[in-house]
């Protein structure tokens, strides 16, 4: 297995690639992005190995985002290669237009909800409809969580890990008798990835985000090669500290709600990340959005329309703490 590195405009880093092509097979975990240079490098890195794009059988993706997928369709229009994707992705990755008619009218449902301004709304939908490119879609086969798949000497088996996106899958496998998991955006080495707006489809975002990286802990893989940047070394350890960043974050939205009393989401996420462009005009209020949603169900936090404030009690233990952080349980 080798690890290829595209670049990525995004605060993420840089893509990874995992090429197979040690057996009878030539196999590729997650693709990089459409643009035309990330294109390039992968052909590049096929052509330093004495191999093209034709040469590859089967494509797995760890997620519809289209810097893991961007170039599935073509890669499969001149190999013929299988493309495979959890069935809760596989209608976006396929370019299905009842799929992505219905995340957009999502997405737009939530801004209303979150209480973000008309004025950044329409400049969210412009942002995003910039973006937006025709790509050669791929015809993709569906897994879901369990299933098992040869590769190389080894075996992949698909670990489901919903919440940064609804099919986000992991491929765990033996290398050199240690047993190893790709983690797409999962776990990452710097970052933590969005939940909340990264998906709007996602149920529950945070909470399965949370099982998602308890699932990595009880695992204690001895390495995980990411979706971006340089491999983890201690995935186990990066997943508690992911997990004890959430309690911190759920922390500071309760201390907004105590300092500015009831409010919406958008004035949460004002609070939590400041003034925001770009992307992160979706990330921001929906990872707020995740949070708020989470404290709700454990009867923190009280939703009224689109306002939310902190349950009867809850503000005197938040006293009672003198500033130092309420250990929420999870």
């Amino acid at each position: 297995m080798e690890r290829i590195s595209l670049s990525n405009s995004a605060f993420e880093g840089d893509n990874n690639a995992y090429l197979f092509a040690d057996g009878s097979e030539t196999v590729l975990i997650d693709t990089g992005d459409w643009m035309a240079t990330t294109r390039e490098q992968l052909e590049a890195a096929f052509s330093d190995r004495g191999l093209e794009f034709a040469d590859i059988d089967r494509i797995f993706l760890t997620h519809w985002h289209h810097d893991h997928c961007g170039l599935a369709g073509e890669i499969q229009a001149e190999s013929g290669a299988e493309v495979f994707v959890h069935a809760a992705d596989a209608p976006l990755v396929a370019g299905d237009d009842d799929a992505w008619d219905a995340m957009y009218e999502r997405q737009k449902q939530y801004f209303v909800e979150w209480g973000m301004p008309d004025d950044r709304q329409a400049a969210l939908l412009e942002f995003m409809a910039d973006g937006e490119t025709t790509v050669e879609t791929p015809t993709v086969t569906a897994f879901e969580d369990g299933d098992t798949f040869p590769v190389d000497d080894t075996e992949l088996e698909v670990v489901h890990t919903s919440g940064h996106a609804a099919g986000l899958s992991m491929f765990e496998a033996d290398r050199d008798g240690e047993r190893v998991v790709f983690s797409g955006d999962a776990l990452l080495p710097v970052y933590t990835p969005n939940v909340g707006g990264a998906d709007v489809r996602v149920e529950r975002p945070l909470a399965k985000y949370l099982r998602a990286l308890q699932r990595i802990v009880d695992a204690d893989y001895a390495r995980a090669w990411p979706g971006h940047r340089d491999p983890i070394d201690d995935p186990a350890d990066r997943a508690k500290h992911i997990i004890e960043h959430h309690k911190e974050r759920s922390w500071r939205v309760l201390d907004a709600l105590d300092r500015k009393g009831p409010c919406d989401t958008w004035t949460v996420s004002a609070d939590l990340f400041g003034e925001l462009d770009g992307i992160h005009v979706l990330h921001g209020p929906g990872e707020s959005y995740a949070h708020l949603e989470h404290l709700e169900r454990a009867g923190t936090v009280v939703r009224e329309g689109t306002e939310y404030r902190l349950a009867d009690g809850v503000a005197e233990e938040l006293a009672a703490t003198d500033g130092e952080r309420w250990d929420l349980e999870y």
